[in-house]
């Protein structure tokens, strides 16, 4: 599965997850699989998002798209994010 990990500071994180929130439908037809949240333990508007993707294309199209600039400016989104794509290679958990 492809993965996207996208890292941007918000003004306000109570307001970036209810916008979040609102677009899951959005994402959701758009291919998004998961979505994850990671906030910096130093500065808790830092945040790293990690979602799965049902395909490469469909990731792409999405994080190019006018419709995601948009949604990530009304969130409060105050820097540019920094986007890096990656595949799973496999699993190596302690169980």
């Amino acid at each position: 599965m492809p993965y996207v990990l996208i890292r941007h500071k918000v003004a306000d994180y109570s307001k970036w997850k209810r916008a979040v929130q609102a677009k899951a439908d959005m994402r959701r037809t758009s291919g998004e699989k998961s979505f994850h949240v990671y906030r910096d333990s130093r500065n808790p508007k830092d945040l790293t998002v990690i979602c799965e993707w049902d395909s490469s294309a469909k990731m792409q199209k999405f994080m190019k798209s006018a419709e995601l600039r948009r949604a990530m400016q009304e969130a409060g989104v105050k820097s540019k994010p920094m986007l890096q794509f990656f595949g799973k290679v496999e699993e190596l958990s302690v169980a």
